[in-house]
């Protein structure tokens, strides 16, 4: 890709902030979140439904959102959405390893696998399955259990992952209560996964 293009290319960004990596693998670590506009999946309990709609959201050339994550100290960025691999990211994450970041996404595998990465979290949705392409490259299945047949729906995904990708169980957090406990016992009993909880909800940050 040309630098013309590096420097003209746009994507629609719902919100950008530097927080917390509240999920998974980094957990704990530094992080600027670039939340990209566009969904076709359309989870019934997705928490930022507002960013479905690509069209509302204002187009930011790749250049100015990489300026903007570089101003914060932390050099983890973190690419999610909606569903952010409905547009092509390879522009974005070139830009951000040549500012001196890690690229990482938060993605559903829906859409076809673009950008170079360091760390890709599969979270696949029932509403929309996950290409077998995003599967195989996933460093980590991150799968939200709702309720308790999702257990039996979290081994089929674990199945087609590879066996070095890490695996996490995460409670939907309008049913934390009740499901959390369930993890638990599950992860007891089958110890190659390992249980996610999302702090940034309980330390209150973004």
């Amino acid at each position: 890709m040309s630098n013309t293009v590096l420097h003209t290319a746009t994507l629609p960004v719902m919100e950008s902030f530097y927080t917390i990596q509240g999920e998974g693998f980094h957990q704990g670590k530094a992080a600027y979140f670039i939340r990209l506009g566009g969904c076709d999946v359309g989870c019934v309990w997705c928490d930022v439904k507002e960013s479905w709609d690509a069209d509302k959201h204002p187009q930011v050339p790749v250049m100015e959102i990489v300026q903007e994550a570089a101003a914060f100290p932390g050099r983890i960025a973190v690419i999610t959405g909606g569903e952010p691999l409905m547009h092509n990211l390879d522009g974005l994450t070139k830009s951000l390893h040549k500012t001196g970041f890690r690229t990482h996404i938060e993605t559903s595998g829906s859409s076809p696998m673009s950008g170079n990465w360091d760390w890709i979290t599969l979270s696949p949705k029932k509403f929309k399955a996950p290409l077998d392409e995003v599967c195989k490259q996933a460093h980590e299945l991150k799968i939200v259990v709702y309720h308790k047949s999702d257990f039996a729906w979290a081994e089929k995904y674990a199945a087609q992952v590879g066996k070095q990708c890490k695996l996490y169980l995460q409670p939907e957090w309008s049913r934390a209560a009740e499901m959390t406990p369930l993890i638990i016992d599950y992860v007891k009993d089958h110890p190659q996964w390992q249980i996610s909880l999302q702090i940034h909800k309980y330390i209150n940050v973004p």
